[in-house]
Protein backbone atom coordinates (compact mmCIF):
# COMPACT_ATOMS: atom_id res chain seq x y z
CA UNK A 1 0.00 0.00 0.00
CA UNK A 2 1.16 3.68 -0.73
CA UNK A 3 2.21 5.75 2.07
CA UNK A 4 -0.20 8.90 2.98
CA UNK A 5 2.53 11.01 1.88
CA UNK A 6 3.00 9.19 -1.50
CA UNK A 7 -1.06 9.42 -1.92
CA UNK A 8 -0.73 13.11 -0.73
CA UNK A 9 1.81 14.02 -3.46
CA UNK A 10 -0.44 12.04 -6.24
CA UNK A 11 -3.34 13.80 -5.28
CA UNK A 12 -1.71 17.38 -5.63
CA UNK A 13 -0.19 16.40 -8.84
CA UNK A 14 -3.61 15.29 -9.80
CA UNK A 15 -5.16 18.73 -8.92
CA UNK A 16 -2.78 20.68 -10.56
CA UNK A 17 -2.95 18.66 -14.19
CA UNK A 18 -7.09 19.16 -13.64
CA UNK A 19 -6.88 22.75 -13.03
CA UNK A 20 -4.94 23.60 -16.51
CA UNK A 21 -7.65 21.20 -17.83
CA UNK A 22 -10.04 23.64 -16.63
CA UNK A 23 -8.20 26.88 -17.64
CA UNK A 24 -8.40 25.49 -21.29
CA UNK A 25 -11.51 24.17 -20.86
CA UNK A 26 -12.61 27.68 -19.88
CA UNK A 27 -10.38 29.82 -22.75
CA UNK A 28 -12.38 26.84 -25.25
CA UNK A 29 -15.70 27.91 -23.90
CA UNK A 30 -15.03 31.71 -24.20
CA UNK A 31 -14.18 31.02 -27.67
CA UNK A 32 -16.96 29.16 -28.63
CA UNK A 33 -19.45 31.75 -27.50
CA UNK A 34 -17.74 34.25 -29.06
CA UNK A 35 -17.91 32.55 -32.21
CA UNK A 36 -21.69 31.89 -31.35
CA UNK A 37 -22.12 35.46 -31.15
CA UNK A 38 -20.24 36.17 -34.52
CA UNK A 39 -22.43 33.68 -36.49
CA UNK A 40 -25.47 35.37 -35.01
CA UNK A 41 -24.81 38.38 -36.33
CA UNK A 42 -23.87 36.62 -39.72
CA UNK A 43 -27.38 35.45 -39.39
CA UNK A 44 -28.70 38.20 -39.08
CA UNK A 45 -27.05 40.44 -41.92
CA UNK A 46 -27.73 37.36 -44.53
CA UNK A 47 -31.02 37.40 -43.62
CA UNK A 48 -31.54 40.83 -44.06
CA UNK A 49 -29.55 41.13 -47.46
CA UNK A 50 -31.41 38.36 -48.61
CA UNK A 51 -34.75 40.20 -48.36
CA UNK A 52 -33.18 43.48 -49.23
CA UNK A 53 -32.28 41.32 -52.49
CA UNK A 54 -34.93 39.98 -53.11
CA UNK A 55 -37.29 43.11 -53.09
CA UNK A 56 -34.42 44.99 -55.48
CA UNK A 57 -34.88 41.71 -57.35
CA UNK A 58 -38.04 42.22 -58.22
CA UNK A 59 -38.10 45.81 -59.41
CA UNK A 60 -35.03 44.79 -61.62
CA UNK A 61 -37.45 42.23 -62.84
CA UNK A 62 -40.16 44.95 -63.59
CA UNK A 63 -37.88 46.65 -65.54
CA UNK A 64 -36.27 44.33 -67.65
CA UNK A 65 -40.10 43.22 -68.62
CA UNK A 66 -40.68 47.21 -69.28
CA UNK A 67 -37.53 47.49 -71.94
CA UNK A 68 -38.11 43.68 -73.48
CA UNK A 69 -40.58 45.63 -76.31
CA UNK A 70 -38.07 46.33 -79.16
CA UNK A 71 -34.10 46.42 -77.85
CA UNK A 72 -30.97 46.05 -79.58
CA UNK A 73 -29.58 42.92 -81.08
CA UNK A 74 -27.13 42.50 -78.35
CA UNK A 75 -29.31 44.52 -75.71
CA UNK A 76 -32.04 41.47 -76.43
CA UNK A 77 -29.47 38.48 -75.99
CA UNK A 78 -28.21 40.72 -72.43
CA UNK A 79 -31.70 40.94 -71.42
CA UNK A 80 -32.70 36.95 -71.93
CA UNK A 81 -29.43 36.28 -69.82
CA UNK A 82 -30.59 38.42 -67.16
CA UNK A 83 -34.22 36.86 -67.18
CA UNK A 84 -32.61 33.47 -67.01
CA UNK A 85 -30.84 34.56 -64.15
CA UNK A 86 -33.56 36.08 -62.29
CA UNK A 87 -35.61 32.87 -62.29
CA UNK A 88 -32.62 31.12 -61.04
CA UNK A 89 -32.28 33.85 -58.07
CA UNK A 90 -35.24 31.94 -56.00
CA UNK A 91 -34.06 28.10 -55.60
CA UNK A 92 -30.71 30.24 -54.38
CA UNK A 93 -32.33 32.24 -52.33
CA UNK A 94 -34.50 28.73 -50.91
CA UNK A 95 -31.18 27.17 -50.30
CA UNK A 96 -29.89 30.21 -48.55
CA UNK A 97 -32.43 30.69 -46.06
CA UNK A 98 -32.71 26.64 -45.49
CA UNK A 99 -29.36 27.65 -43.41
CA UNK A 100 -30.80 30.77 -41.71
CA UNK A 101 -33.15 30.29 -38.18
CA UNK A 102 -35.98 31.99 -39.14
CA UNK A 103 -40.02 32.24 -37.26
CA UNK A 104 -41.76 29.08 -36.71
CA UNK A 105 -45.04 29.23 -38.86
CA UNK A 106 -48.17 28.89 -36.77
CA UNK A 107 -48.12 25.28 -36.56
CA UNK A 108 -44.78 24.94 -35.20
CA UNK A 109 -45.69 28.21 -33.02
CA UNK A 110 -49.08 26.91 -31.80
CA UNK A 111 -47.17 23.31 -31.08
CA UNK A 112 -43.15 24.24 -29.58
CA UNK A 113 -43.48 28.01 -29.31
CA UNK A 114 -40.82 29.75 -30.53
CA UNK A 115 -38.11 27.09 -30.14
CA UNK A 116 -35.37 27.57 -33.09
CA UNK A 117 -35.86 24.07 -35.22
CA UNK A 118 -33.31 25.04 -38.03
CA UNK A 119 -30.74 22.46 -38.37
CA UNK A 120 -27.48 24.64 -39.07
CA UNK A 121 -25.32 21.80 -40.77
CA UNK A 122 -26.04 19.27 -43.57
CA UNK A 123 -25.11 16.19 -41.60
CA UNK A 124 -27.62 17.26 -38.94
CA UNK A 125 -30.46 18.10 -41.62
CA UNK A 126 -29.99 14.54 -43.31
CA UNK A 127 -29.89 12.97 -39.90
CA UNK A 128 -32.84 14.26 -39.25
CA UNK A 129 -34.54 13.47 -42.61
CA UNK A 130 -33.28 10.00 -42.21
CA UNK A 131 -34.32 9.45 -39.06
CA UNK A 132 -38.21 10.85 -40.28
CA UNK A 133 -37.76 8.34 -42.64
CA UNK A 134 -37.02 5.34 -40.46
CA UNK A 135 -39.82 6.60 -37.85
CA UNK A 136 -42.33 6.44 -41.03
CA UNK A 137 -41.35 3.34 -42.08
CA UNK A 138 -41.22 1.67 -38.66
CA UNK A 139 -44.35 2.44 -37.45
CA UNK A 140 -46.25 2.38 -40.55
CA UNK A 141 -45.20 -1.59 -40.77
CA UNK A 142 -46.41 -1.56 -36.96
CA UNK A 143 -49.51 -0.28 -38.22
CA UNK A 144 -50.06 -3.24 -40.46
CA UNK A 145 -49.59 -6.01 -37.74
CA UNK A 146 -52.18 -4.26 -35.79
CA UNK A 147 -54.57 -4.05 -38.47
CA UNK A 148 -54.01 -7.67 -39.02
CA UNK A 149 -54.42 -8.57 -35.15
CA UNK A 150 -57.46 -6.43 -35.07
CA UNK A 151 -59.01 -8.12 -38.17
CA UNK A 152 -58.24 -11.22 -38.31
CA UNK A 153 -57.72 -12.36 -34.60
CA UNK A 154 -59.20 -10.21 -31.57
CA UNK A 155 -62.25 -8.31 -31.77
CA UNK A 156 -62.04 -6.23 -28.81
CA UNK A 157 -63.24 -2.18 -28.88
CA UNK A 158 -60.06 -1.42 -26.43
CA UNK A 159 -57.60 -2.80 -28.88
CA UNK A 160 -59.30 -0.81 -31.93
CA UNK A 161 -59.12 2.16 -29.33
CA UNK A 162 -55.43 1.44 -29.37
CA UNK A 163 -54.85 0.97 -33.01
CA UNK A 164 -56.81 4.58 -33.72
CA UNK A 165 -54.96 6.12 -30.97
CA UNK A 166 -51.70 5.16 -32.70
CA UNK A 167 -53.00 6.51 -35.48
CA UNK A 168 -53.72 9.97 -34.27
CA UNK A 169 -49.85 9.95 -32.50
CA UNK A 170 -48.61 8.66 -35.60
CA UNK A 171 -49.82 11.27 -38.23
CA UNK A 172 -49.53 14.09 -35.43
CA UNK A 173 -45.54 13.35 -35.23
CA UNK A 174 -45.59 13.18 -38.91
CA UNK A 175 -47.22 16.78 -39.07
CA UNK A 176 -44.77 18.23 -36.98
CA UNK A 177 -41.76 16.61 -37.91
CA UNK A 178 -42.31 17.39 -41.69
CA UNK A 179 -43.12 21.41 -40.49
CA UNK A 180 -39.37 20.84 -39.20
CA UNK A 181 -38.20 19.22 -42.39
CA UNK A 182 -39.91 21.87 -44.67
CA UNK A 183 -38.33 24.98 -42.04
CA UNK A 184 -35.06 22.92 -43.07
CA UNK A 185 -35.49 23.15 -46.96
CA UNK A 186 -37.66 19.93 -47.63
CA UNK A 187 -39.65 20.75 -50.54
CA UNK A 188 -43.41 18.82 -49.41
CA UNK A 189 -45.88 21.13 -49.88
CA UNK A 190 -49.37 21.40 -51.18
CA UNK A 191 -51.98 18.38 -50.55
CA UNK A 192 -49.39 15.65 -49.20
CA UNK A 193 -48.85 18.16 -45.93
CA UNK A 194 -52.85 19.00 -45.59
CA UNK A 195 -53.70 15.19 -45.51
CA UNK A 196 -51.88 14.28 -42.63
CA UNK A 197 -54.12 16.94 -40.81
CA UNK A 198 -57.33 15.62 -42.14
CA UNK A 199 -55.73 11.53 -41.50
CA UNK A 200 -54.94 12.92 -37.74
CA UNK A 201 -58.56 14.36 -37.63
CA UNK A 202 -60.65 11.33 -38.63
CA UNK A 203 -58.32 8.65 -36.40
CA UNK A 204 -59.33 11.13 -33.57
CA UNK A 205 -63.42 10.98 -34.87
CA UNK A 206 -62.65 7.34 -34.72
CA UNK A 207 -61.18 6.89 -31.24
CA UNK A 208 -63.87 8.50 -30.47
CA UNK A 209 -66.62 6.48 -31.80
CA UNK A 210 -68.74 4.87 -29.17
CA UNK A 211 -69.08 0.87 -29.45
CA UNK A 212 -72.57 -0.33 -31.05
CA UNK A 213 -74.98 -1.67 -34.21
CA UNK A 214 -73.28 1.14 -36.24
CA UNK A 215 -69.71 0.71 -35.58
CA UNK A 216 -68.95 -2.90 -35.87
CA UNK A 217 -70.95 -2.27 -39.07
CA UNK A 218 -68.17 -0.36 -40.38
CA UNK A 219 -65.53 -1.90 -37.98
CA UNK A 220 -64.36 -4.37 -40.26
CA UNK A 221 -64.53 -2.36 -43.41
CA UNK A 222 -62.28 0.51 -41.75
CA UNK A 223 -59.73 -2.55 -40.37
CA UNK A 224 -59.15 -3.56 -43.80
CA UNK A 225 -59.15 -0.23 -45.68
CA UNK A 226 -56.31 0.68 -42.57
CA UNK A 227 -54.27 -2.61 -43.88
CA UNK A 228 -54.48 -2.25 -47.06
CA UNK A 229 -53.02 1.32 -46.33
CA UNK A 230 -50.31 0.48 -44.19
CA UNK A 231 -49.18 -2.04 -46.62
CA UNK A 232 -49.37 0.76 -49.78
CA UNK A 233 -47.32 3.11 -47.60
CA UNK A 234 -44.62 0.51 -47.00
CA UNK A 235 -44.47 -0.42 -50.40
CA UNK A 236 -43.87 3.14 -51.85
CA UNK A 237 -41.60 4.04 -48.45
CA UNK A 238 -39.52 1.09 -49.93
CA UNK A 239 -39.33 1.72 -53.37
CA UNK A 240 -40.25 5.45 -53.37
CA UNK A 241 -36.85 5.74 -51.21
CA UNK A 242 -34.73 3.84 -53.21
CA UNK A 243 -35.82 5.66 -56.60
CA UNK A 244 -34.75 9.07 -54.19
CA UNK A 245 -31.27 8.09 -53.33
CA UNK A 246 -30.49 7.41 -57.61
CA UNK A 247 -31.82 10.34 -58.06
CA UNK A 248 -29.95 12.72 -55.46
CA UNK A 249 -26.93 10.59 -56.97
CA UNK A 250 -27.73 11.78 -60.15
CA UNK A 251 -27.95 15.21 -59.23
CA UNK A 252 -31.93 15.18 -60.02
CA UNK A 253 -33.57 15.49 -56.88
CA UNK A 254 -33.05 18.07 -53.87
CA UNK A 255 -31.07 15.77 -50.74
CA UNK A 256 -33.96 17.11 -48.08
CA UNK A 257 -36.88 15.33 -50.86
CA UNK A 258 -38.73 13.39 -48.77
CA UNK A 259 -41.37 9.83 -49.30
CA UNK A 260 -44.77 10.52 -49.87
CA UNK A 261 -47.99 9.00 -49.24
CA UNK A 262 -49.10 9.99 -53.02
CA UNK A 263 -47.71 10.25 -56.56
CA UNK A 264 -45.56 13.06 -57.77
CA UNK A 265 -43.80 13.81 -60.95
CA UNK A 266 -40.23 12.23 -59.92
CA UNK A 267 -41.77 8.62 -59.44
CA UNK A 268 -42.36 8.72 -63.24
CA UNK A 269 -39.74 6.91 -64.36
CA UNK A 270 -39.73 3.39 -62.56
CA UNK A 271 -42.59 3.90 -59.71
CA UNK A 272 -45.93 3.67 -62.61
CA UNK A 273 -46.82 0.81 -61.41
CA UNK A 274 -47.77 2.03 -57.76
CA UNK A 275 -50.28 3.94 -59.50
CA UNK A 276 -53.22 1.16 -59.43
CA UNK A 277 -52.73 0.61 -55.71
CA UNK A 278 -52.83 4.45 -55.13
CA UNK A 279 -55.66 4.35 -57.48
CA UNK A 280 -57.45 1.84 -55.63
CA UNK A 281 -56.73 3.15 -52.42
CA UNK A 282 -58.22 6.60 -53.31
CA UNK A 283 -61.45 4.58 -54.73
CA UNK A 284 -62.04 2.55 -51.06
CA UNK A 285 -61.90 6.11 -49.47
CA UNK A 286 -64.74 7.15 -51.76
CA UNK A 287 -66.42 4.06 -50.78
CA UNK A 288 -65.78 4.52 -47.01
CA UNK A 289 -67.82 8.03 -47.33
CA UNK A 290 -70.94 6.56 -49.26
CA UNK A 291 -70.93 3.46 -47.12
CA UNK A 292 -70.87 6.18 -43.95
CA UNK A 293 -73.50 8.81 -45.58
CA UNK A 294 -76.02 5.83 -46.31
CA UNK A 295 -75.65 4.49 -42.15
CA UNK A 296 -76.25 8.26 -41.77
CA UNK A 297 -78.89 8.58 -43.56
CA UNK A 298 -80.86 5.46 -40.71
CA UNK A 299 -83.25 6.35 -38.49
CA UNK A 300 -80.85 4.27 -35.18
CA UNK A 301 -78.05 6.50 -36.41
CA UNK A 302 -77.32 8.94 -33.29
CA UNK A 303 -73.88 9.17 -33.78
CA UNK A 304 -72.26 11.82 -35.34
CA UNK A 305 -68.91 10.32 -35.61
CA UNK A 306 -70.52 8.36 -38.62
CA UNK A 307 -71.32 11.80 -41.07
CA UNK A 308 -67.97 13.33 -39.63
CA UNK A 309 -66.23 10.27 -40.47
CA UNK A 310 -67.70 10.43 -43.61
CA UNK A 311 -67.07 13.90 -45.06
CA UNK A 312 -63.50 13.06 -43.63
CA UNK A 313 -63.28 10.16 -46.39
CA UNK A 314 -64.54 12.14 -49.06
CA UNK A 315 -62.29 14.84 -48.20
CA UNK A 316 -59.21 12.48 -48.66
CA UNK A 317 -60.68 10.87 -51.81
CA UNK A 318 -60.62 14.26 -53.29
CA UNK A 319 -57.35 15.68 -52.30
CA UNK A 320 -55.68 12.04 -53.36
CA UNK A 321 -57.75 11.38 -56.57
CA UNK A 322 -57.35 14.75 -58.06
CA UNK A 323 -53.70 15.50 -56.68
CA UNK A 324 -52.66 12.08 -58.64
CA UNK A 325 -54.87 12.52 -61.53
CA UNK A 326 -52.94 16.32 -61.83
CA UNK A 327 -49.45 15.01 -61.61
CA UNK A 328 -50.31 12.38 -64.37
CA UNK A 329 -51.98 14.68 -66.56
CA UNK A 330 -49.13 17.50 -66.10
CA UNK A 331 -46.56 14.53 -66.51
CA UNK A 332 -48.01 12.95 -69.79
CA UNK A 333 -48.60 16.52 -71.37
CA UNK A 334 -45.20 17.42 -71.26
CA UNK A 335 -43.75 14.08 -72.37
CA UNK A 336 -45.98 15.14 -75.76
CA UNK A 337 -44.51 18.12 -75.86
CA UNK A 338 -41.47 16.80 -76.02
CA UNK A 339 -41.13 15.15 -79.20
CA UNK A 340 -43.00 18.35 -80.95
CA UNK A 341 -40.05 20.75 -79.47
CA UNK A 342 -37.28 18.17 -80.92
Amino acid sequence: MKSPLLCCSAALEEWKCLEDEYQQLQETHRMYLQKLDEITKLQNSCSSSISSHRKRLQEVSLLVNKCSTGPAEEDAKTLDEIKEKIKTRPNAFFEMESYIPKKNGLYLSLVLGNVNVTLLSKQSKFAYKDEYEKFKLCLTVLLLLFSIICYFFVSYRFLDAILNFLLVWYYCTLTIRESVLITNGSRIKGWWVFHHYVSAFLSGVMLTWPDGILYKTFRNQFLAYSLYQSFVQCLQCYYQSGCLYRLRALGERHNMDLTVEGFQSWMWKGLTFLLPFLFFGHFWQLFNSLSLFRMAQLPDCKEWQVLMCGLCFLILFMGNFLTTVAVVRQKVKSRNQKPKSL
